[in-house]
């Protein structure tokens, strides 16, 4: 057995110290006579006493400049136990974590302070995996210990042999992916109970056919604060979800018309220049709009697009092949956390409208822009209209050098779309934007993660909207036809008609 093999083993048969209360759990990374101690009482329990090494227990994770090690402190800032959490798999941005070496040093005649330093360091733990950028989180237990962490919250997923004892792998769950989906699509169905008409063939769709002269509508809004504070940003996206929202439909642009609010004449302008530079970098031209002053910030943009034959998001198949096409140029935006990506204003008109035109020309099966519920939750849609579930390989996606997967799944991330297709079919070609298969389509509802081990987590556990499969035996160019109403990012409801009824 290598050092490496052993991830999570928890030792309480340890020389007394003195009572755990007060307690606190603190990083020891830069604090080496911590990490010494720590590393003793590893040596103490699994060298010494379990026998579970040869000599010693420390392995590469040790010098990854990525671990994390926690300590338990009493009220003298004596050592009670420790654990430590490293990044797994070779890429410290994946997001698959490991916990490991959990050892505890305290009184055998007082379960209640072994149960207390082993229970705060593995929430700390879990707690500095999500401030890492986790969205797997694992360990190796001891059988004997696997009732300890089941009554922490975390999941046991099946049995192994490390060092001919039996142990469990251990999961804390990670709900990121699944809150982002709850807060911006899933209260839809509740909010457009009795609203939409049936059949509903363009459901999921952000953008829907109008008439019988192959016109394609669309209209999307941006948040208020971001008109607010950043008001050229604020038309510049205005623009580009808006030709985002056309091309995932096949669409050729026509033009777009606006709906402006602003605190005044000046504010006005700045959103205007936006709207302006967006126009002629995308190839959307403006038509028109309704522009109102001395009210509080609020835009929206409808945009008007051609073709004769849409490209749905709800005509994927199980076992199709997912593809994700992105932009991996460009940078977080300043001022939005690592929930913008700014990968546009960067690129060429030219570059914008050749991956605008990705879809249109490579003709995929279903697909669908990436929106505020990312990429796990724009793959979730695309696979709910369809009828389907989603299963997404974690390593495959095309993901900007540094930048954390849980980040990227989560955020909008500038130009990126979804598609599925037969698996072998060429992916859309999008220029400078990467694509690579990611995917399939599967016959459970929700969305899955794959990982490079093999194992299989849940990222989205059921349906993203709840409006279920759009009708494709009835889509067609009818007024009214479809519909899709989304949510902003803060979960504000945003009720935009798609279908110009």
């Amino acid at each position: 057995m290598t050092p490496a093999t052993l991830s999570i083993e928890a030792a309480w048969a340890l020389p007394a110290v003195r009572p755990v209360a007060p307690l606190r759990v603190v990083r020891a990374d830069d604090e080496p006579r911590l990490v010494r101690a720590f590393r003793t009482l590893r040596r103490r329990a699994f060298v010494d006493e379990q026998g579970l090494f040869a000599r010693d227990d420390e392995d590469c994770f040790d010098d990854d400049p990525h671990t994390r090690t926690l300590v338990a402190l009493d009220a003298e800032a004596t050592v009670l136990g420790g654990v430590r959490l490293h990044p797994h798999g070779g890429d410290a941005a994946l997001g698959w974590w490991r916990g490991s070496r959990l050892v505890c040093r305290v009184d055998h005649a007082d379960p209640h302070a072994r149960g207390a330093v082993g229970a705060a360091l593995t929430r700390r733990a879990c707690a500095e995996a999500l401030d890492a950028g986790a969205l797997r989180f694992d360990a190796h237990a001891q059988e004997r210990h696997v009732t300890f962490f089941v009554r922490l919250g975390w999941e046991a997923v099946r049995p192994m042999t490390i060092a001919g004892a039996p142990h469990r792998l251990m999961r804390w769950p990670i709900d990121r992916l699944q809150r982002l989906a709850d807060t911006t699509k899933a209260p839809l169905s509740g909010l457009l109970a009795g609203v939409l008409g049936t059949p509903a063939p363009w459901l999921g769709d952000d953008g829907v056919p109008v008439g019988a002269g192959g016109v394609v509508a669309a209209v999307d809004g941006i948040l208020p604060a971001m008109v607010e504070r950043d008001p050229e940003w604020a038309g510049w996206c205005g623009m580009l979800v808006t030709a985002h929202d056309l091309c995932a439909m096949g669409a050729a642009p026509l033009g777009a018309l606006d709906a402006l609010g602003a605190r005044d004449a000046a504010h006005a302008a700045r959103v205007l220049a936006g709207l302006k530079a967006g126009a002629d970098a995308l190839g959307l031209p403006l038509l028109g709009g309704h522009t109102q002053l001395g009210v509080a910030g609020a835009l929206s943009v409808t945009g008007l697009g051609r073709t004769d034959d849409p490209v749905p998001a709800g005509a994927g198949r199980a076992g199709d092949a997912l593809t994700v096409t992105a932009d991996l140029g460009g940078r977080w935006r300043a001022g939005y956390g690592r929930t913008q990506w700014d990968s546009s204003t960067d690129r060429s008109g030219a570059e914008l409208r050749t991956m605008l035109d990705a879809v249109r020309a490579g003709r995929p099966r279903a697909a669908k822009d990436v929106s505020m519920a990312g990429i796990a939750g724009t793959t979730g849609m695309l696979a709910e209209a369809s009828g389907c579930g989603a299963e997404l390989d974690v390593a495959t996606i095309p993901r900007p050098g540094g930048v954390e997967t849980a980040d990227w799944l989560a955020c909008f991330p500038g130009f990126a779309l979804v598609t599925a297709d037969a698996p072998g079919a060429a992916p859309p070609p999008a220029g400078a934007a990467a694509s690579a298969p990611c995917g399939r389509l599967t016959g459970a509802p929700g969305v899955r993660l794959r990982w490079p081990d093999g194992e299989v987590t849940t990222a989205i556990d059921s349906t993203v909207t709840g409006l279920g499969a759009a009708d494709a035996s009835s889509r067609r160019f009818v007024p009214g036809s479809g519909t899709n109403r989304q949510l902003d990012a803060g979960g504000r409801a945003d009720l935009r008609p798609e279908t110009l009824p």
